[in-house]
């Protein structure tokens, strides 16, 4: 890291509103941090121009890639990546430095009228380019005695919501984590609960990413990392890995932290996998002490994958992500 405290740090964003908001407010804690101004660069990747659904090119890494590149050429020195856009293999070249802390990992809908996902009528049309929130909102549609319509979509948050608005469909459903760092969070009509739709792993995490032989910026960038959210995600993320599923597969997984009065004692696990229809799911969970290391957290995850693997959690993926 150059030592010159005038020198600006470079973040490497997405040109998105939401990237960028969400990197607004790690420049900001770097620039508590170390008291050195913080610079944005805007850095277009092929999620971002290709018009093709996230099933189709795959989910990993199409956010990520360009990013990565930049660090590796010098042009950045950090980055800021969605948690749940990163595959799970990591470079070696690379580090993530810190997890923030964690924002709200539900998903939330955004519907016509106000309206919950319960009051929705029957066959009415969600948008959602997640095969993830597919499965799952078919199947609490089902459980509730009605089904729905799912419509593929692409878009940032604004052309999200405008198919609401403009009547096209009756809802769509985003990440309420994107929403509340856009200041935009009373647009929700409804936060579904994590008991009926689990979020993508690392879903509301940030990732800050940098060279992995930058042992300053390394130690700079740790002070803004919460262990909780480590802990969590990293169990969250070995799931979806020993299930070699990809960002775009059907799976879901939440880790929360169970406490005992004021102490935190115990983690549970949750992952789901399931057809995109909703008839069928493989949901279990897991709960043991909170993970000390990245090896705990890796093997928590790794354990309740191999019990949805038993229960035949891959016959519900399709074609599985090598």
């Amino acid at each position: 890291m150059n030592p010159r405290l005038d020198e600006p740090l470079r973040l490497g964003t997405r040109r998105s509103k939401l990237a960028m908001s969400q990197s607004g407010h790690v420049a900001e804690a770097v620039r508590a941090v170390t008291g050195r101004p913080v610079e944005l660069v805007e850095i277009t990747t092929y999620g971002d121009v290709s018009r093709e659904h996230l099933a189709q090119i795959g989910g990993t890494g199409v956010f990520v890639t360009a990013l990565r590149d930049a660090l590796l050429r010098g042009e950045v020195d950090f980055a800021v990546h969605s948690l749940k856009d990163l595959p799970t293999t990591q470079p070696d070249d690379l580090v993530i430095a810190a997890m923030p802390r964690r924002e709200d990992a539900r998903d939330a809908l955004v519907a016509r009228d106000g309206l919950t996902f319960e009051q929705l009528p029957d066959g009415a049309r969600i948008g959602t380019g997640s095969p993830r929130r597919t499965a799952q909102l078919n199947h609490l549609a089902l459980s509730l005695g009605k089904r729905i319509e799912t419509v593929p979509i692409r878009g940032n948050v604004d052309t999200r919501i405008g198919f609401v608005r403009d009547g096209e469909l009756d809802a769509v459903v985003l990440a309420a984590a994107g929403l509340n760092r856009m200041g935009r969070g009373g647009e929700a009509t409804d936060l579904l609960a994590v008991d009926s739709v689990l979020p993508a792993p690392g879903q509301g995490a940030l990732a800050v990413e940098c060279l992995a032989s930058d042992a300053d910026l390394i130690a700079v960038l740790g002070e803004l990392d919460d262990p909780y959210t480590r802990a969590a995600v990293t169990a969250e993320r070995s799931l979806l890995a020993a299930l070699e599923a990809g960002c775009s597969a059907p799976v879901g997984a939440f880790a929360d932290l169970l406490a005992d009065g004021q102490i935190v004692n115990e983690m549970r696990l949750r992952g789901v996998v399931g057809t995109l229809d909703g008839t069928t799911l493989v949901q279990l969970s897991t709960t043991g002490p909170v993970p000390q290391s990245y090896d705990e957290a890796m093997a928590l995850g790794r354990e309740l994958a191999d019990e949805m693997l038993a229960k035949g959690a891959a016959g519900l993926m399709g074609e599985r992500s090598l």
